[in-house]
């Protein structure tokens, strides 16, 4: 289980760990790789070297033979050792030349059995410049096609006794011993690649244990599980930690501070208003009942104002989770008894298990002003279900529908409802707040408020929040 987690958050190309795995294994391929094309040349020149010692071997037999030539003697060196010399093209050659040191002309001299009639190219053209008495080696294209490795050496014994002798082999045994070297080298290589690979898995998984930690202490605090960062973590980590840690602090006091200066607002604005609307309840006058209308417009909107000020700081929170079930179960036991005498049944359905990603007073608002607001429309019955939505930037979210069975509500009147201060019918109470303070809270925690259809017949509110 841990293997399979850890090989795929180090396959995540965005993450840390990706980068690091593939760093460490793009590094290691190019490492592996230079290493064995060293190895491999190394190699083949190596096995050229042992082939040309052998060859070498034979060319001095042939050296030390070939002087009897200078007392008009034969030279038959025999097979020197190597039965392949005998075998007509077997690709083990040799042959001595005398080279003419007036006109340059060559012509063979004595030759191996397996050269049949065939001549061993030179390598180096006649007539032109090459070192006496050195060595010479190279690759050729002898008798039948066969590649050739050849070693020769020009003597001078004087007079007109020069001569260029040369042994040739057949270079395929190179080419088979560096093919053979190869492939264990690069299957070497590949098991040395994949060790090296699950090397680095394993060091970026704990490596980045601290890390994960970390996130795992963050996930706590905003769950609510905890309010600031713990645990202890390496030198490199614990900084961060403590930052972090600050900045829940400072956070938490910046929003006790706006909730102070909400509270004090609120009270410094209510008492004068509320003296200006006992002051106008005493005068019949018109007068003083627009002072009495406009005063009461001015506490609806302050209050909305400071309302909406105290959700906003508190959707800033880090950490606040709240239980759905608990808080409509509240709300109809209160709306049955609100509602009994119009006979409405409050029915609530939840298919999931997750929270809302918020206070808890801003929920009671929302579902209690969708709740009140169903219940003032409904003819029989209100439902109310909560079920998972699609998630929004990898962050889970619940729907919780409000439908109701009454006249419900025009497409183009819906957007009308939302609206600050806006009721379609004068004749229900309220102050017309009730559904714009969803859509400001919901937009404040990232989700949504829409309208639609009810499958009951009337008017279904949806409210999309984020959850965990």
């Amino acid at each position: 289980m841990i293997w399979r987690r850890l090989s795929f958050n180090a396959l995540q190309p965005a993450s840390l760990a990706g980068r690091l795995v593939a760093s460490a294994i793009v590094l290691s391929v190019l490492v592996l790789v230079t290493a064995g094309a060293i190895l491999s040349a190394f190699n083949r020149r190596t096995v050229e070297a042992a082939f040309d010692e052998r060859l070498k071997l034979y060319l001095k037999v042939l050296v030390a033979d070939v002087a009897s030539l200078t007392d008009g003697g034969n030279v038959e060196p025999g097979n020197l050792g190597e039965p392949q010399f005998q075998i007509p093209l077997s690709g083990w050659y040799w042959q001595i030349v005398r080279v003419d040191r007036e006109s340059g002309a060559s012509n063979t001299l004595r030759s191996s059995r397996s050269l049949f009639s065939n001549r061993l190219p030179a390598l180096v053209e006649p007539g032109l410049p090459s070192p006496r008495g050195d060595f010479r080696d190279g690759y050729r294209t002898g008798p039948e096609n066969q590649r050739l490795r050849l070693v020769e050496q020009e003597i001078d014994l004087g007079e007109q006794n020069r001569f260029i002798i040369s042994v040739g082999g057949n270079a395929k045994e190179i080419a088979e011993e560096t093919r053979r070297f190869d492939i264990t080298l690069a299957v070497v290589l590949g098991i040395l690649a994949l060790a090296l690979g699950a090397s680095a898995l394993v060091q970026v998984h704990y490596g980045l244990v601290p890390l994960r930690r970390l996130s795992e202490a963050l996930g706590q605090v905003r769950a609510g599980a905890r309010d600031h960062v713990e645990g202890t973590f390496p030198v490199e980590v614990a900084p961060l930690a403590q930052e972090l840690n600050q900045v829940l602090d400072v956070n938490r006091e910046i929003v006790a501070r706006a909730r102070g200066q909400v509270g004090n607002l609120a009270h410094a604005l209510k008492t004068p208003l509320s003296v200006l609307i006992n002051e106008a309840g005493s005068d019949p006058g018109p007068l003083a009942g627009k002072v009495r209308e406009q005063s009461a417009i001015m506490r609806d909107q302050v209050q909305y104002y400071l309302d909406r000020a105290r959700a906003a700081a508190r959707a800033a929170t880090i950490g606040n989770i709240t239980e759905i079930e608990p808080v409509i179960a509240s709300f109809i036991r209160t709306f049955e008894k609100i509602y009994r005498d119009r006979d409405i049944r409050f029915a609530a359905e939840i298919s999931t298990s997750l929270r809302f990603r918020g206070e808890k007073q801003d929920l009671e608002e929302m579902i209690g002003n969708l709740v009140d607001n169903a219940g003032k429309w409904a003819s029989t019955q209100v439902l109310i279900s909560v079920i998972r939505d699609e998630p929004v930037a990898a962050m889970p979210m619940i729907s919780i529908v409000v439908d109701d069975d009454g006249p419900g509500l025009p497409e183009e009147a819906r957007k009308e409802a939302t609206k600050r201060g806006r009721r379609l019918d004068e004749t229900k109470p309220g102050s017309g707040l009730g559904l714009s303070i969803v859509v400001d809270l919901a937009v404040l925690y990232g989700g949504a408020f829409l309208l639609e259809d009810s499958p009951l017949g009337g008017l279904r509110a949806r409210l999309v929040l984020p959850a965990l």
